[in-house]
């Protein structure tokens, strides 16, 4: 694999969250070949290969752990996602939040009502005011993010 191609590759699998971040700690024979297919940098080939290596060709838990970089809880995390949902469980997820949940409907409502007296306040005045009045703590950040998702969902961000 040429140099070009090797960083077209390298970029891909990062744009797409699959690129393993510690490359360096896959000991296993088959990805020490330098081969096209047999990535290191290619997390879920690692992982899978991981699980196949136990499954298929007998190797311990602990053994297959460590030859692919990775201890043995991520293993059964791995074994657990895999077999739930098959490769794609395989795929690194977002972690946290996975919406704004402090920005319930009551607060989108109340920034409406606080937009609706005053169309210039910024996100950073409604935080602050949120806080105050409502006693919840919100990045000015997130409200901005709200109210781009609800303009882009063809939402009004205006009381109803």
């Amino acid at each position: 694999m040429d140099q070009h191609h090797r960083q077209d590759k390298r970029r891909i699998l990062l744009e797409q969250g699959v690129l393993n971040p510690r490359p360096a700690l896959v000991r296993d024979p088959l990805f020490g070949q330098h081969s096209d297919f047999f990535d290191p940098r290619d997390l879920v080939l690692v992982k899978y290969e991981m699980l196949r290596r136990v499954r298929v060709d007998g190797l311990t838990v602990a053994r297959a752990a460590a030859a692919f970089g990775f201890s043995r809880v991520t293993f059964y995390q791995a074994l657990a996602a895999f077999e739930q949902q098959g490769l794609p469980g395989l795929l690194p997820r977002r972690r946290g939040p996975k919406q704004p949940h402090k920005l319930n409907e009551a607060v989108l409502r109340f920034i409406d009502q606080r937009r609706a007296e005053n169309p210039g306040l910024r996100a950073a005045d409604l935080a602050a005011v949120i806080e105050h009045e409502l006693g919840v703590s919100v990045h000015p950040r997130s409200i901005e993010r709200a109210l781009a998702g609800r303009v882009k969902k063809g939402r009004s961000t205006e009381p109803r």
